[in-house]
């Protein structure tokens, strides 16, 4: 019941006012015969006075309940933060019927009105609804379906289950999820390439081609689709230029930011959670195409090793410091620090005291324990998920990120996947993805702690337009015909089941699990040549389960079951209660680290000094209603973080921060780099001035 003992105690004691008077009290039979006519003269006079009253009441009741009814609402609403902030939620309508003008809420069969002022009808067979309030832009009832708690409950790592999706190729352009991109600048093989290239292309618009991706490449349809399918997370990947770029970089600055945020709305809207992932870095971490710039790893590894560490960890700063905001900390759950740094370049322990010092930045900003800002995520560099058990104990709200794939780490390749039927559909492939992966998962979660399955596909095989890169594209290592495999118009039912029972065999036994990607791009020959690797293209195809929960036991099914599974239970440091704090093992990994692979000695590379404006992400602005602006944060959560930003040292002449390869140490370009971090334990005496870009 709503209100509390208070608000019926009040209900309880208000008398009513001119009470009719008790029946009893007129049919005594001791009253006289005039007393009775008076009685009765009485009764008639109040008879008239009731039907009097009945009708005023009656025509106020008429007009005062739709706008007691509509306060109601608008007041629940407007203390919906409230709600999220102490975990307790407010009850909301979800129904089958088209929505109008003023629903704030709907469910299956429901009307959504899109930004454009286009429409569509949103399904969902799972009662979820969506909640959408211009007066409460921050409301965080909604629910994606009945077995994901909304977003104002918290996450239980353990009891409830990822199922979950990418948004990859959508902020961070990879070849083979936008094709046509590429295809159009001939000599683009990653991000920068093809910024470089579309910017000297003025005739046909240069950068804001890039834009217009990120404005319609996904839609709120998308998300509303991905709710309707059953999933709960998405994992988004964001390049660090949402932030700023410096010059020499290429990349389209400061765009991408807004979209970004605009995505967490819809997330908020249908119930998602979101798991943000910083999947480019200064220098490239990889030397992928889709770490910004395909080639040599500069981050923390080479001359400029140090001070593209430098920029990171004050991106990781800025983001930490956005999405901590109470405003924004229900939707976006999961931050990933850094994807797929390769620790056979960069160094295992350096990682490791990196990922430390990372997780102090995000701590001294957020705090510790559950509600404080973000899980922290780290991937396992492709060691696998044995390495790690030891690490990071007692850190608060650490999560161990896996990718696993077929496509690039070898298997029955050549295996039929069209052949049997039922629980046997896929032939040796769903057998082969329980015994890969069901075992380390499980043995990772009771011995390390969180683990998830961050990246995963269909993909059996390496074949798909641009998957191997744009100038790999020729070396492809399945040995088969990869054409049938790039058309799925081709397919027929018995391929299309087979991938859905090696579908749904890989989410049994991988447990927490985000599907790399949800949408892959069409190709200039109009179709997308990369099917296995699309989450919505397997929906409406019928190789992608239409609800995730039925791949529930496939690998025990195949008599694939771990000796001792995990049960559900994770520690309590772990998820942010009773012992949570900093890593026991941070003595053992110092930051700044000793010695840079490749560059030297820390003490003696290049730096960069922690004196420039500090940089804040935008907040979006929001209007009710009644044309007033409503009030929502700043951009920066914890406001005794007032170190600035890295800044070039004068008179220091840096190597080129994405090619340091083979250079030279130059002089003048060092200073205490034990004070060149960030976040508020390194505070300077004057903080410098802030600013902020407008997205």
């Amino acid at each position: 019941m709503e209100g509390g003992p208070a608000q019926q105690d009040q209900y309880a004691t208000t008398a009513l006012p001119n009470p009719v008077p008790n029946k009893e009290a007129y049919s005594d039979p001791s009253t006289t015969n005039l007393e009775s006519a008076m009685i009765k003269r009485r009764r008639r006079h109040y008879r008239r006075l009731c039907i009097i009253f009945s009708a005023i009441l009656i025509l106020v009741l008429v007009i005062a309940i739709p706008a007691a009814v509509k306060s109601k609402q608008k007041q629940g609403h407007q203390n919906q933060d409230n709600a999220a902030s102490t975990g307790t939620q407010t009850k909301t309508a979800s129904g089958s019927k088209p929505t109008t003008a003023v629903d704030i809420t709907g469910g299956d069969g429901s009307t959504i009105k899109a930004e454009d002022g286009t429409t569509f009808t949103y399904n969902n067979k799972f009662n979820g609804f969506w909640v959408s309030d211009h007066d409460a832009p921050f409301n965080n009832n909604a629910q994606p379906n009945s077995w994901t708690p909304p977003l104002n409950q918290t996450w239980t790592f353990g009891k409830d289950r990822i199922h979950g999706v990418n948004l990859g190729g959508w902020f961070v352009l990879e070849p083979f999820i936008s094709p046509a991109l590429y295809q159009k600048y001939p000599g683009a093989v990653d991000e920068w390439t093809l910024s470089t290239l579309m910017a000297a292309d003025t005739a046909n618009g240069g950068l804001d081609q890039i834009e217009h991706h990120y404005d319609t490449f996904m839609t709120e349809e998308d998300i509303a689709e991905i709710a309707g399918a059953g999933l709960n997370w998405v994992r988004v990947p964001i390049p660090f230029w949402a932030i700023e770029t410096w010059p020499g970089e290429p990349f389209l600055a400061q765009k991408s930011w807004k979209y970004i945020v605009r995505l967490f709305g819809w997330c908020r809207k249908y119930g998602i959670r979101a798991y943000l992932d910083l999947h480019t870095i200064p220098g490239s971490q990889n030397g992928f195409n889709h770490s910004g710039r395909k080639g040599q790893i500069n981050f923390l590894h080479g001359v400029m090793g140090m001070a593209n560490a430098q920029r990171t960890l004050n991106y990781i700063r800025v983001i930490t410091q956005f999405i901590s905001q109470p405003e924004w900390r229900n939707v976006v759950v999961m931050f990933g620090v850094m994807n797929e740094a390769i620790p056979r370049t960069i160094g295992e322990d350096e990682m490791r005291s990196f990922y430390i010092e990372v997780h102090r930045v995000i701590r001294s900003i957020s705090g510790y324990g559950t509600g404080n800002g973000p899980y922290m995520a780290f991937h396992d560099g492709f060691l696998s998920l044995g390495p790690w058990p030891n690490f990071m104990r007692g850190a608060d709200r650490v999560v161990l990120d896996s990718h696993p794939y077929f496509a690039f780490n070898g298997g029955p390749a050549l295996d039929p996947i069209a052949t049997g039927t039922g629980a046997d559909a896929g032939g040796m492939w769903p057998r082969a993805a329980c015994e890969r992966w069901a075992t380390d998962f499980s043995n990772s979660r009771k011995d390390y702690g969180i683990t998830i399955a961050g990246e995963w596909s269909n993909g059996f095989n390496d074949c798909g337009l641009f998957l191997n890169g744009v100038a790999e594209k020729d070396t492809v290592t399945y040995g088969g015909n990869c054409e049938d495999w790039m058309d799925s118009s081709k397919w027929d039912a018995a391929t299309k089941a087979g991938i859905m029972q090696f579908a749904k065999a890989s989410m049994s036994a991988l447990g927490d699990n985000f599907f790399w990607t949800w949408k892959i791009g069409k190709s200039e020959r109009g179709i997308s040549e990369s099917p296995l690797w699309s989450y919505q293209q397997g929906l409406r195809e019928g190789f992608m389960p239409a609800d995730p929960r039925t791949a529930d036991g496939t690998c025990a099914a195949l008599g694939v079951v771990p000796q001792q599974p995990f049960d559900g239970n994770y520690q309590t440091w772990m998820i942010g209660g009773v012992g949570a704090g900093a890593p026991q093992d941070a003595p053992r990994y110092p930051w700044p680290i000793e010695k840079v692979v490749d560059g030297g000695p820390s003490a003696d590379l290049p730096q960069y000094a922690m004196t420039g404006p500090i940089v804040m992400l935008s907040m979006p602005t929001y209007t009710g209603s009644d044309g007033k602006v409503i009030p929502a944060g700043d951009g920066w959560f914890n406001k005794d973080d007032k170190t600035g930003s890295p800044a070039p040292i004068p008179g220091c002449n840096y190597p080129d921060a994405w090619a340091a390869e083979g250079a030279e140490i130059p002089a003048g370009c060092t200073l205490n780099i034990a004070n060149a971090g960030a976040g508020p334990a390194n505070d300077p005496a004057a903080a410098p001035q802030a600013k902020r870009f407008s997205s």
